[in-house]
């Protein structure tokens, strides 16, 4: 694999299917991390086998993509936007071609559905289209603010800027920073969860065979090591994070304290508040296919239902459209093993604190399917906002259903959360949804929607303990976080009608 081609990847199904080891990408070729660096398997979650394996690199090999980046720089710098964006345009069109291959690698490497895979591809594909927008978007104002001077506003790029993405979306986070950053003349090293390093891998090679120069997109796989080297490196100007509150906080802290302009998204604990008048067959369906999708693994999964007053029906209906799903068809895979464990035991801690199982996924986590990672939906209902399931992130198929009797209880136990990602309200009342919309203490809000993700060109983006820095990571904001506002004031000839404001 010396040459920039990878072959592409062969599954046209869910059979187990091996794919070539990852590697770095640094000056528009395919490398080797430092010699001595570990490699770590890549394992197909659906099966529980290795289906590739993937370099931990450490700060040498972030070294050497920082300084292909920083050697592409001034070129890429100095192309205009419109030549940039072509580029975009044509690896639009490479990933809409290759769609379906796209779809089951990420499928193989994560864990989810065909469907699902499909959806996120999509998704980046939409972000994409976002950033190929911002030309028409990035004329700097301009106003004669006195007699015969003029000021204007052009939005510069920083540099290197570098993004660090988790395991749970390889291809669409990627493209939450890459279009905007890119378009705006900076250069990038993308580091990719070591758990699914391949969407990254395939994203390299697309940009390049859409024309990217050399060293504008650089890959380095690895964990620990490999974040902790771009964070204190001193030639990157800014970084983009997805990944867990913990992690997030400590690497916004990290990355701040040497200057950088740092914006890194947490973890959630939505909620989504159920109101008496709620539609039944919209209110359950929508809230199981929130908390269900995608194994539950995403920052938007509608972990936290708040009955207000009697919607017995309504949890009901809920619990038995979680008994319908179908595992590995409905309902992908989880991560990994030590996934599995820490989900059992937040059922297990909530049942013992007095919570009511309405739907058990634990068999399916000791059964398994095919040998590999697995937990079936789950619905826990009297849950309290204090057990853990009910206050702390589980990242899996799990609905916890908490008790209030008025919706200003409801308000109250949303807002006593320390995230602030998500929060919904299911009525038929636009008066109600109003009251509600006012008072969540949260970024992104829907009514009658269970994943309100914000459709491009608005931002993603939440409040409180899920995002640490200003600003949202996509849209218009997220350009603005990748380029700084550099305003001039000219002035060509000394005016005859000056006054002492000129």
């Amino acid at each position: 694999m010396s040459t920039s081609t990878l072959p592409p990847f062969p599954a046209k199904s869910y059979d187990f299917t091996e794919y070539v080891p990852a590697r770095n990408w640094i000056d528009g070729a395919w490398r080797d991390a430092a010699e001595g660096r570990p490699r770590e398997a890549v394992t197909n979650p659906r099966h529980g086998k290795a289906m590739g394996s993937t370099p931990l690199s450490g700060a040498a090999d972030v070294d050497a993509a920082v300084k292909a980046a920083a050697a592409a720089y001034p070129a890429w710098r100095d192309t205009p936007m419109k030549e940039r964006v072509q580029i975009l345009y044509r690896a639009k069109a490479l990933i809409e071609r290759d769609l379906d291959e796209l779809s089951w690698l990420v499928s193989h490497e994560n864990g989810k559905t065909f469907a699902e895979s499909k959806a996120e591809v999509l998704k980046g594909v939409e972000c994409l289209e976002m950033g190929i927008s911002i030309p028409n978007m990035a004329a700097g104002p301009q106003l004669d603010v006195s007699r015969g001077i003029k000021c204007e506003t052009t939005f510069e790029p920083l540099g290197v800027c570098a993004g660090i993405t988790p395991f749970n979306f390889p291809f669409m986070v990627p493209l939450w920073m890459l279009p905007q950053a890119l378009i705006a003349g900076n250069t990038f090293v993308l580091k990719p969860s070591e758990k699914v390093p391949y969407g990254a891998v395939r994203l390299a090679q697309l940009f390049h065979e859409a024309g990217l120069p050399a060293g504008v997109l650089n890959v380095v796989h690895g964990g620990k090591d490999a974040v902790e080297a771009l964070v204190d490196h001193a030639d990157v100007k800014a970084i983009g994070f997805v990944g867990s509150t913990t992690i997030a906080r400590l690497v916004y802290g990290r990355g701040s304290a040497t200057g950088k302009r740092m914006l890194c998204l947490g973890g959630a604990k939505n909620h989504l508040l159920v109101a008496p008048d709620a539609d039944l067959e919209l209110t359950s369906t929508t809230i199981a296919a929130s908390a269900f999708g995608c194994a539950g693994q995403r920052c938007m999964a509608a972990a936290a239902m708040v009955a207000v007053g009697d919607v017995q029906a309504i949890i009901d209906a809920t619990a038995e459209v979680a008994r319908g799903y179908r595992l590995g068809e409905d309902l992908g895979a989880i991560i990994s093993p030590e996934s599995v464990a820490r989900i059992t035991r937040y059922i297990d801690e909530a049942e013992k604190a007095g919570a009511k199982v309405l739907v058990d996924g634990r068999k399916a986590a000791v059964e398994g399917a095919d040998g590999g990672y697995w937990f079936g939906p789950t619905v826990l209902d009297h849950v309290l906002p204090e057990m853990p399931c009910g206050c702390e992130e589980v990242f899996g198929p799990v609905l916890s259903i908490i008790r209030a009797k008025t919706l200003d209880e409801a308000i109250a136990i949303e807002n006593a959360s320390p995230y602030g990602n998500a929060a919904s309200i299911f009525t038929q009342s636009g008066g109600v949804a109003r009251y509600v919309m006012e008072r969540v203490n949260a970024g992104m809000c829907g009514v009658n929607v269970g994943v309100p993700v914000p459709r491009e060109p608005f931002a993603f983006g939440g409040w409180n303990d899920s995002k640490f820095g200003h600003g949202d990571i996509t849209g218009w904001d997220g350009f603005r976080f990748w380029t700084r506002p550099r305003k001039i004031t000219s002035r060509w000839a000394q005016q005859k009608d000056m006054t002492w404001m000129s």
